[in-house]
């Protein structure tokens, strides 16, 4: 019998087959009374040990973690990105790690659009102006016919960009690595990262956490972009700095962001 310990929190959530799928190959799925929630290092210190394998999210599987699991013999990431996974003491300790790229890329995809409508029609505000008994015209943007920036045309960013085509946007890309094929059938102008901020009035981010991603949307960068744009990041929270988007917020010098990620997650905890 393996134990396997689920930290991700959505893996059997909607779907009880994957739970049943573990039971019936000789797995036991161990209790996890912090489900629900991203696991800490702390957290995962307590669960981690005599665990065989780990079905996990955006769990924090440090170096420490991983020293620690004694019985451990894959992670595997419910999900894209391995950032947060210790891929090096993971290999000098023989765990296979493995992802699941295109999982969830409708999902995310989804979830730009829903920031995107969000943050144009202002429902927040709108939300908090009801709740608080008041009725008040709240005036937003259309997003039909703007110009969509998509950073990163993965797989999600592709998924992005075809949802854009509905609402008749305009779309320019930055990608290293183009799929030719998929950018002139959607009608895609790839073009330098400096063009795109300045002239997107949405920037949608869609990259993995590596080196020369982190804190790549810096003060810098959000100064090229106009002052009525947004900034939406579903991807890595990392890619962003937080403190130079809280400044640039704050004097107003992009109309908004909407952020699904952050560096820290919960906020306030490692």
């Amino acid at each position: 019998m393996y134990k396997v310990l689920i930290s991700s929190r959505m893996f059997g959530k909607l779907d009880e087959e994957p739970l049943r799928l573990l039971q019936k190959n000789n797995c036991e799925i161990v209790d996890n009374p912090y489900r629900g929630t991203t696991l800490n290092e702390g957290q995962l210190l307590e669960l981690i040990k005599d665990i065989d394998g780990a079905i996990v999210g955006d769990d924090y599987f440090t170096r420490k973690v991983i020293q620690k699991a004694n019985a451990l013999k894959v992670i595997s990431k419910y999900g894209v990105g391995t950032d947060r996974i210790d891929l090096k003491t993971a290999t000098d300790k023989g765990i296979i790690v493995t992802n699941t790229p295109g999982s969830n890329k409708n999902a995310v995809a989804d979830m730009v659009f829903t920031l995107m409508l969000s943050v144009s029609r202002q429902l927040p505000n709108a939300i908090n102006i009801v709740k608080q008994g008041r009725w008040k015209a709240v005036i937003g943007r259309e997003l039909y016919g703007q110009t969509l920036g998509i950073i990163g045309l993965g797989q999600i960013g592709k998924e992005v960009a075809k949802r854009a085509q509905g609402f008749n946007m305009k779309i320019l890309g930055v990608e290293p690595s183009p799929d030719k094929e998929f950018i002139e059938h959607h009608r895609i102008e790839l073009v330098e990262i400096e063009v795109l901020l300045s002239e997107s009035d949405f920037v949608t981010l869609h990259l993995p956490s590596i080196p020369s991603t982190k804190g790549m949307i810096n003060s810098q960068k959000i100064n090229l972009m106009k002052k009525d744009a947004f900034l939406i990041n579903t991807a890595r929270g990392d890619i962003v700095n937080e403190e130079d988007l809280y400044i640039a917020l704050k004097e107003r010098r992009i109309a908004g962001a909407a952020l699904d990620t952050l560096i820290t997650e919960p906020p306030g905890r490692h």
